[in-house]
This record gives structure tokens, C-alpha cells and sequence, in this order.
């Protein structure tokens, strides 16, 4: 086979397609393309990562990578490439990361797991504001106190009330406000 100028350029360059990277070639690229940009990758990594001790392995997962990729064809430009692999390999160990494997955990009974049921303290401390309420509401006058139990526990409107009170519903409207200025002066300590 004779060389034509073709022919010589395509097994000069490293970064041909479709062949396999002859290693001499890979070495010298790595080299000369990736070992001067170590700096900034290690720069990235740490500003990227917490633990600095997993840093120097992340470098060499990274470097495996770039390799890897780079027998079927050197990429060019190669920071990009670089970088572009670095971001994947530090999303990838946060993935991993946030993975808590099933096994870790003996007894899966001992997992403290929120439940919706209240817990012993906010039961006692709702029983106590009912007890209040509740003493609230009796010291009410009774047609005021009918007039907000009506409203406020049996959910009717004004108009519902004064059918069942037998009342307008202006003075409804009056009974509701009297009850709840007088629930707000026993909340504040003014006894009625």
C-alpha cells in the first residue's frame, strides 16, 4: 500500500473513527490532554464533594472513564468530555448516597416511622384544651352558647340556626357575636 497524503494523515491522527486507538497514541494523548487539566478537575471535585477522602478514588473513576471512552475515539476537545464524566461520576455517588440498603437495618420493627396518630403528650394537651373549652362554653349565656355549639361543632348556617332556635337571624347573628367576644375575654383572663 502506498501512502497518500490521506492515508498518512488518518493513521497520524488519533482521534479517527471506526478503529480502535492504537495505545502508544492513547498514552501520549492522556498525557500530553489529560494530566494538565488534573488541577482543575481536583479543583471541581472538591467544591463538588464533602469528603475530601473520596476524592483521589473519584479521580481515578473518572480518569477509567476517559480511557475507556477514549480507545474507540479520543475526544476532542477533551475538557469538556472531562468534565462532562467528572459531573456524572459525582451525581452518581450522591445517588448512591441517598440509597439506604434493606439490610442495614436488622429489625425493621425498630425504625422509628412517623404515624398520623397523635402521640401521648398531644392527646393530654388536647384533652386539656377541651376541658377549657368546655368550661368556656358553660359559663356562657345559654342561648349565646347554644347559638355558637350550633355553629361552630354542628357546622349549620345562621339560617339553620334560626329555624331550629326559633329566632331571626339578626339576633343570631347577635348571640354568635356575644359568645365569641366573651370565649375571647376568658381566653385573655377577663372573667365575664
Amino acid at each position: 500500500m502506498v501512502d497518500t497524503p490521506e492515508t498518512s494523515r488518518e493513521r497520524d491522527d488519533p482521534c479517527r473513527v471506526g478503529a480502535a486507538v492504537v495505545m502508544l497514541d492513547l498514552k501520549t494523548w492522556f498525557v500530553s490532554e489529560v494530566l494538565p487539566l488534573e488541577q482543575a478537575l481536583m479543583q471541581y471535585l472538591q467544591s463538588n464533594w464533602r469528603r475530601a477522602e473520596d476524592i483521589a478514588d473519584m479521580r481515578q473513576d473518572i480518569y477509567l472513564r476517559l480511557f475507556e471512552a477514549a480507545k474507540e475515539r479520543i475526544p476532542n476537545p477533551t475538557r469538556p468530555f472531562l468534565f462532562t464524566i467528572a459531573r456524572n461520576i459525582v451525581i452518581d455517588r450522591y445517588r448512591r448516597e441517598r440509597i439506604v440498603p434493606i439490610d442495614g437495618v436488622p429489625d425493621l420493627d425498630t425504625i422509628a416511622v412517623a404515624t398520623p396518630d397523635p402521640g401521648p403528650d398531644r392527646r393530654t394537651i388536647a384533652r386539656d384544651e377541651l376541658r377549657h373549652l368546655q368550661a368556656a362554653l358553660d359559663r356562657l349565656p345559654p342561648r349565646c352558647r347554644e347559638a355558637i355549639v350550633l355553629r361552630q361543632v354542628e357546622g349549620l348556617t345562621r339560617k339553620e340556626i334560626a329555624l331550629r332556635m326559633g329566632i331571626s337571624e339578626k339576633t343570631v347573628n347577635r348571640h354568635l357575636c356575644d359568645a365569641m367576644n366573651l370565649l375571647l375575654d376568658m381566653q385573655r383572663g377577663e372573667t365575664p
